[in-house]
C-alpha cells in the first residue's frame, strides 16, 4: 500500500522526532485525484511506534461543511476510540472536555477570532503532549468546515510549547482548495509533499500482489500505461480483473482498457458532482466529443469563453481528470463513464443535439456529426437525414458495410412519411445490406417497391439486390426480380416500358436457371432470335449469359459463340465494377470456344488498371489471367497469376467464387496439381457456389485417386461426374474434360471398347462444337484406341488441327504422340524437337524421345515396375514434398523413404529426383486434362 512513498514516511518521522523534541510543524500531503494522498495519510500510524504517540484522527466531507468544527469534534473524538494504556483516564477525560468546551461555546461570528475556542483547546492539547507527542491527521482539508480552518489557522502561530505534527490531505483543483481559509491553513505548513506516480516496477508488484502470478511485461505495461502510475486507478483495475480470474500474461494485455470499474467510477462521479458548473460542462463536453480534441468546438459546445474553457481545463487537469493541461483528454476511460453517469438521459440527449449542431455548422465531415446523432432518437434538423446518408456514403467506400446500415437505419427514423424518400433509403440500405444481410435487404426492398410510383424505379431498385450478373439469389430474390419483370411488360404500365431494365433482370434470372437443362435450353434458343445491342449495358449482360449457356451446352457453332462474345469485348470497360462480372461469363465463352487471341488485349489493359485506392490485390484479375493462361497451355504463368489469387482470396466478393474456384480446378487438372485441388475442395466444401456443379469436386477427387493409383474408383469417379455434367446440359468437351480421363483410366484396366466408345463420343461432340482444341484431342484420343494403322495419319490429323487452337498444351501432347509414332527417324526426330520446345513453353517435365530407346520401360511397364508404395513416395517426390515430409505424411521412417527412392530409381533406370518427375510426367501425359 505504500510502495514508493519513503520520501514522505521519511519526512513524516522527520517532522515527528522534532515535535517529541519540542519543535512542532504542520505538513501538508497535496496531489491530484487518486493519486494516494488519502491512503498514506490513513497508513502513517503504522509507520511510527503508536504506542509512543498520541493519534487523533478527522476525515472533512462536503456534507458536514455545515457543521461547525465538526473536523475539531472529529479529532477529541477519535480519543474515545483510541484510548488504552496507562494514559486511558487521561485521554477520556480530555476528550469530554474538549465535548463539553466545544458544545458550551456559542458559534462565533464568522469574521470574528474564536479565541476562547482556541485557548481552552490549546490548553488540553498541551495537557495531552505532555504525555506523549500529538500526531493529527485531517483528511480532505478542502472539505472542512469554516469554524475548524479558523481554529486550525489560529493554532499554527501557536505551536510553541506543544508537541505535536499536523499532517493534512488537500486534493489539487477541488474548488475547496481555493477558499482563502485553507490557503491560510495551507499556507503554515512546513513542508507541501506531493507524492509521485508509481514507476512500472511498483505497477509490477501491485499485479502480482492483485492477480497471485508473476506477471509478463507487456501485461504490466498496459496496467501501467493505462492508470498513468496513480495507486486508485491501478488498484481499481486489478481488483475488477482479479474478479473475473484474469492471468497477468500478455496476451491478456488487451484485457486491462476492457476493465470497468465501478468503486472508480463512483469515486469519479462524486468528484465530479462537487465541480462548478463551468468545470462539469466542460468534462461534457470533452466526453461528449469523445476523440475531437478541437479547443474551439469543445468550447463552442460547452457555452463558455475562451478563458472559461481554458482556466476550466486546467482544473480538470489539476484534479487529474485529464492527461495533459493543454489537451482535452481524458486520463482514463472510468471518467468519461463518470461525466456520462452524471448526466440524466435528457441531459446526455440535449448535449449530443447540440454536439451535432456544432459539428454540423463547423462544415466537419459527416461521419462526425452522424456519430452524434445516432445517439438521439430523433434530431428534428433538415439537414439530419442527408448528413446520415452522406457519412453510410462514405463508410461503404470504406469497405465498412455494417456502420453504413446503421447510419441508414437511423435516417429512416427521421422519416416518418412512408413516401418516395423513405423508399428510397430503404433502397440504399439495402444496397449495403446485401453483403453481410441478405434476408433483411430482401425484405428492405419488398418495403420500397410499393412506395415506388414507377416501374423502372421498382426495376432499379430490385437491380440493386443483384448489381452483377453473377451475383448469387435466393429464392424469395428471384421472385423479386419476376415481379419487377412482369411490371415492366405490363401493357398497362402507364411509364416507358424501359428496355435497358428488362435486359438487365432477364440476364439474372437467367443466370439463376443455368443449372437446369431447360432453362439451359430456353436460354439457347433465346440467344438464337434475339438482335442485342452490346452498346447498353443490360444487352452485353444478357447476351453474355446466353452466350455462357451456348458455350455449357456446345450448342451452335463455336465461331458464332466466338464472334459474339467479341462484340461484347468492344463495349465491356476494362475498369468495370463487380469484378467484370460479364467478362466472367464471356472469358469462359471464349475458353470454351478456343478463340483467346482478341480477350489479350483486353486483359492487358484491366491489369493496366492496377489495384483499387486501397492497394488491395486485384483477386478477379488475376482470376481471368491465370484462365487466359491455363487456355493457352502456360501452366507457369498460370500458376504465378493463381498464388496471386489465393494472396487475394479475401478480399472476392459471393458473385465471383464460382469464378475463381472454376479457374483454379481448370488450372488443377490441366498441372495435375493434387495439393490445388485439394485445397479448392476444402474451401467450398463449407459454401453453396451455385451453379458450380459437384462435378467440378469429382473432377478433382477423380485426380487425387489416380495420383494414389486407385484406378478403379477414379475410372467411376469419372463416369459419375460425367452422367451429372450430362444430366445438367453442360457438354463443352473443352470445359469439362471428363472423357480423356475415363479412356485413359478404362484403357489401363484393360476396357479397350469403353476406352473407343468414349473417344467416338468426344470426337462426335467436338465435331458439332467445333473448337480446334476440342477436336484435336478428341483426334489424338482416337488414335490411341483405333487401329493402329490409323494412328499416325489420327495424329498428323491432330497435329494439323491444333496448330490452329490457342492450347498448346495439347499440340504439345499431339506433336509428341506423333514423334513417338514415328520413330527414330529424321522427320520423327525433327517432330520431336519441336515437342521439346512445346514442352519448355508450358512448362511441362519431359525426357525427350522414346521411351525405348532411352533404356526405360513403357509407361504400363512402369505401373507393373512399381509398386502402390513406390508410385506414392513417388508421386509426393513431383509434388515437391522432401524426405521428412514424405515420411511424416505415410507415418514411416525417413530410412523407409530413402529406401523406396532407392528402388524407384533402379526400376526406372533414372538416377534422380529430376528425372523421376519427367518419367512420372510422361505416364501422366496418358491422361490428358
Amino acid at each position: 500500500m505504500l510502495l514508493e512513498r519513503g520520501a514522505e514516511l521519511a519526512a513524516v518521522r522527520q517532522a515527528l522526532s522534532a515535535a517529541a523534541e519540542g519543535r512542532s510543524s504542520h505538513l501538508v500531503l497535496a496531489g491530484p485525484f487518486g493519486m494516494g494522498r488519502s491512503t498514506l495519510l490513513h497508513e502513517l500510524p503504522r509507520c511510527v511506534d503508536e504506542g509512543t504517540v498520541h493519534v487523533m484522527r478527522a476525515n472533512a466531507a462536503p456534507a458536514e461543511q455545515d457543521l461547525a468544527y465538526g473536523v475539531v469534534r472529529q479529532l477529541f473524538d477519535s480519543l474515545l476510540t483510541a484510548a488504552s494504556g496507562p494514559d486511558r483516564e487521561q485521554l477520556l477525560a480530555d476528550a469530554g472536555a474538549a465535548r463539553r468546551v466545544l458544545d458550551d461555546d456559542v458559534v462565533p461570528d464568522p469574521e470574528a477570532p474564536d479565541c476562547a475556542v482556541l485557548r481552552d483547546l490549546r490548553l488540553l492539547l498541551a495537557g495531552l503532549s505532555a504525555t506523549a507527542p500529538l500526531l493529527i491527521l485531517i483528511d480532505d482539508l478542502q472539505w472542512a468546515d469554516a469554524c475548524s480552518l479558523r481554529w486550525l489557522a489560529g493554532l499554527a502561530p501557536r505551536l510553541d510549547g506543544l508537541r505535536m505534527l499536523v499532517v493534512c490531505t488537500l486534493r489539487d483543483g477541488d474548488p475547496g482548495a481555493r477558499d482563502p481559509l485553507v490557503h491560510e491553513v495551507v499556507s503554515t505548513a512546513a513542508r507541501i509533499l506531493r507524492p509521485v506516480p508509481l514507476s512500472p516496477a511498483a505497477t509490477g508488484e501491485l499485479v502480482e500482489a492483485y492477480l497471485g502470478d508473476s506477471p509478463d511485461e507487456a501485461f504490466v505495461r498496459a496496467c501501467h500505461d493505462l492508470s498513468r502510475g496513480r495507486p486508485l486507478f491501478l488498484r481499481s483495475m486489478l481488483s475488477e480483473l482479479a474478479l473475473t480470474g484474469c492471468r497477468p500474461l500478455a496476451e491478456n494485455a488487451g484485457l486491462v482498457r476492457t476493465a470497468r470499474p465501478t468503486h472508480l467510477r463512483d469515486r469519479l462521479l462524486n468528484c465530479l458532482l462537487l465541480q462548478p458548473r463551468p468545470v462539469r460542462d466542460a468534462a461534457a463536453a470533452i466526453a461528449t466529443l469523445a476523440g475531437q480534441e478541437e479547443p474551439a468546438l469543445l468550447t463552442r459546445l460547452a457555452g463558455l469563453d475562451d478563458v472559461g474553457f481554458t482556466t476550466a481545463l486546467r482544473v480538470l487537469h489539476q484534479l487529474g481528470l485529464t492527461a495533459e493541461e493543454d489537451r482535452a483528454r481524458f486520463a482514463h476511460p472510468a471518467v468519461r463513464e463518470a461525466v456520462e453517469c452524471s448526466m440524466s438521459a435528457a441531459e446526455r440527449q440535449c448535449w449530443h443535439e447540440a454536439a451535432a449542431e456544432v459539428l454540423y455548422e463547423s462544415g466537419l465531415p459527416a461521419e462526425q456529426v452522424a456519430a452524434q446523432l445516432m445517439a438521439i432518437p430523433t434530431a428534428r434538423y433538415p439537414w439530419a437525414v442527408p448528413v446520415l446518408r452522406s457519412a453510410a456514403d462514405a463508410a461503404r467506400r470504406r469497405g465498412t458495410p455494417e456502420p453504413a446500415a446503421r447510419y441508414l437505419r437511423r435516417a429512416l427514423l427521421e422519416v416518418a412519411e412512408q413516401d418516395r424518400k423513405r423508399a428510397h433509403l430503404l433502397v440504399e440500405l439495402a444496397t449495403v445490406e446485401r453483403s453481410f444481410d441478405p434476408p433483411a435487404a430482401e425484405s428492405h426492398i419488398a418495403q420500397a417497391l410499393p412506395l415506388l410510383p414507377a416501374a423502372r424505379d421498382r426495376a432499379a431498385a430490385v437491380l440493386r439486390l443483384s448489381p452483377w450478373v453473377t451475383s448469387p439469389m435466393t429464392r424469395s430474390g428471384r421472385a423479386l426480380f419476376r415481379r419487377a419483370a412482369d411490371d415492366l411488360r405490363d401493357p398497362y404500365t402507364r411509364d416507358d416500358p424501359g428496355a435497358e431494365e428488362v435486359l438487365r433482370l432477364e440476364a439474372r434470372l437467367r443466370y439463376t436457371g443455368i443449372d437446369d437443362y431447360a432453362q439451359l435450353a430456353d436460354a439457347v434458343e433465346r440467344l438464337r432470335a434475339l438482335e442485342p445491342s452490346v452498346r447498353l449495358r443490360g444487352g452485353r449482360e444478357l447476351l453474355a449469359v446466353l452466350l455462357y449457356a451456348a458455350t455449357l451446352t456446345a450448342d451452335g457453332p463455336s465461331a458464332e459463340v466466338a464472334r459474339q462474345a467479341r462484340s461484347i469485348l468492344d463495349w465491356e470497360p476494362a475498369t468495370a465494377p463487380g469484378g467484370g462480372s460479364v467478362m466472367q461469363l464471356v472469358m469462359f465463352a471464349l475458353v470454351g470456344a478456343d478463340a483467346l487471341q482478341d480477350a489479350e488485349s483486353w486483359l492487358n489493359a484491366a491489369a493496366g488498371s492496377g489495384p483499387g485506392d486501397d492497394g488491395a490485390i486485384d483477386a478477379m484479375g488475376h482470376a481471368r489471367q491465370a484462365l487466359f493462361h491455363v487456355a493457352r497451355g502456360r501452366l507457369p504463368l498460370a500458376r504465378e497469376q493463381a498464388a496471386l489469387v489465393l494472396e487475394g482470396a479475401g478480399t472476392i466478393g459471393e458473385e465471383s467464387r464460382c469464378f475463381v474456384y472454376g479457374v483454379l480446378g481448370a488450372l488443377a487438372l490441366s498441372a495435375r496439381d493434387v495439393q490445388l485441388g485439394s485445397r479448392i475442395r476444402a474451401a467450398v466444401a463449407d459454401r453453396t457456389l451455385a451453379p458450380v456443379p459437384a462435378a467440378l469436386l469429382g473432377l478433382l477427387r477423380m485426380a487425387e485417386q489416380a495420383r494414389s493409383g486407385d484406378a478403379p474408383a477414379a475410372l467411376d469417379t469419372a463416369m459419375d461426374c460425367g452422367r451429372q455434367l450430362e444430366c445438367a446440359g453442360w457438354r463443352n468437351p473443352v470445359l469439362f474434360p471428363w472423357r480423356p480421363w475415363a479412356i485413359s483410366f478404362s484403357d489401363q484396366l484393360g476396357d479397350h471398347h469403353l476406352a473407343r466408345t468414349l473417344a467416338a463420343e468426344e470426337y462426335a461432340r467436338a465435331r458439332e462444337w467445333g473448337a480446334p482444341a476440342a477436336i484435336g484431342r478428341a483426334l489424338r484420343l482416337r488414335a490411341r484406341t483405333d487401329a493402329a494403322d490409323e494412328r499416325v495419319e489420327l495424329l498428323r490429323e491432330a497435329v494439323a488441327t491444333l496448330r490452329g487452337s490457342a492450347n498448346e498444351l495439347e499440340l504439345f501432347m499431339a506433336v509428341r504422340d506423333l514423334g513417338r509414332m514415328l520413330g527414330d527417324g529424321p522427320e520423327g526426330r525433327e517432330v520431336l524437337r519441336e515437342a521439346g520446345e512445346l514442352a519448355e513453353s508450358c512448362g511441362v517435365p519431359w525426357l525427350p524421345g522414346p521411351a525405348a530407346a532411352e533404356g526405360r520401360p513403357s509407361a504400363p511397364a512402369v505401373r507393373t515396375a512399381l509398386t502402390r508404395t513406390e508410385s506414392r513416395v513417388a508421386s509426393l517426390v513431383v509434388d515437391g514434398l522432401t524426405n521428412q515430409e514424405i515420411a511424416k505424411e505415410l507415418q514411416v521412417s525417413a530410412r523407409a523413404v530413402e529406401k523406396h527412392l532407392t528402388n524407384s530409381y533402379r526400376k526406372l533406370g533414372i538416377t534422380g529426383r529430376r528425372e523421376l518427375a519427367a518419367v512420372l510426367r510422361e505416364i501422366e501425359e496418358h491422361v490428358p486434362g
